[in-house]
């Protein structure tokens, strides 16, 4: 479904338009992720998420449907000499060229700048599955994400035990997102809600509204399996199921960056093995533990119903 254009998205965001269908998977859905000159830098987040997508299983091919956000010149500027599909979205409000320290002014302003995309995105009538650069993508997500729902959000301690799917805590890490008029309503009340909630980020806000996403605008929402996308809050040492590792409950770049590159390893270690070693050994394989990301957010186990 394609929406009308309006002039101030077009100004807002020039060039969007024409670049998405050379991006685009043949139904239309786009990848996007977000960065700025902090996670761009050589050996920072940005590599890491590329090549993870090349050490992948199904998902090399998907680097040709992502749209990489970057949110300053410079991370611009690293973006397309890594990548061919690289977007400039300058937010001019503030200085996004160092590491955004979590909740602060920075990072709020990231947050939402990112959302007003999405929303255009899907005015244009193209479907997204956002991702956080601070994840590595194993296997093709999309095998994986229903094709019923409005939208799908990766989860922070998923159990299908808890009385209803949206009790479980939601990670706005990680979500796709139909271009449906009821997934561009979403974008819009969530956007508007953030005046509801002042200094709050997005996933805090989505969290407070995602009920009333439901019951007001009639949307689907389903949460995402930790057991196909995981995170360092929580994961299963399933390597023959997982799809996605996301570098959540963690503060700090070099954190993020350190336990990363040790899955990576682990990853590495998985797929070098031989069908029948997969079985007899692959099955007893663990990730390594993201000791230092864990440590920065006094992490604990999270305890299910």
């Amino acid at each position: 479904m394609r929406f009308t254009e309006r002039s101030e998205w077009v100004e807002r965001f020039p060039g969007l338009a024409e670049l998405l269908p050379k991006v685009c998977t043949e139904d239309r859905t786009v990848i996007i992720t977000s960065v700025n000159e902090a996670w761009a830098r050589p050996g920072s987040l940005l590599d890491l998420y590329l090549e993870s997508f090349n050490n992948g299983e199904d998902t090399a091919h998907l680097l040709d449907h992502l749209l990489v956000v970057a949110l300053d010149p410079a991370g611009f500027r690293r973006c397309v000499a890594v990548h061919p599909h690289c977007y400039l979205l300058e937010v001019t409000t503030v200085n996004l060229t160092s590491a955004a320290r979590f909740m602060s002014r920075q990072y709020l302003e990231l947050v939402w700048t990112k959302l007003e995309l999405q929303q255009r995105v899907l005015e244009l009538g193209y479907n997204f599955l956002f991702t956080d650069t601070d994840m590595l993508v194993l296997r093709n997500p999309f095998r994986r994400i229903p094709v019923y729902a409005d939208m799908s959000v990766s989860s922070d301690d998923y159990s299908a035990a808890r009385a209803h799917p949206l009790d479980n805590p939601l990670n706005t890490g990680l979500y796709y997102v139909k271009a449906t008029s009821r997934g561009v309503r979403v974008l819009k009340y969530w956007r508007a809600a953030r005046a509801r909630f002042p200094g709050a980020h997005d996933q805090s806000v989505f969290h407070n509204i995602k009920r009333e996403l439901v019951q007001k605008l009639g949307v689907a929402i389903e949460p995402l399996d930790t057991v196909y996308f995981g995170g360092f809050c929580e994961y299963h040492d399933d390597l023959a199921s997982a799809c996605t590792m996301h570098a959540d409950c963690c503060v700090g770049v070099d954190n993020k960056v350190h336990d990363l590159k040790d899955v990576a390893a682990d990853w590495e270690r998985y797929k070098g093995m031989a069908p029948e070693e997969r079985k007899r050994v692959g099955r007893n394989m663990t990730w390594t533990v993201p000791a230092r990301c864990r440590r920065s957010v006094n992490w604990s186990k999270p305890v299910h119903p």
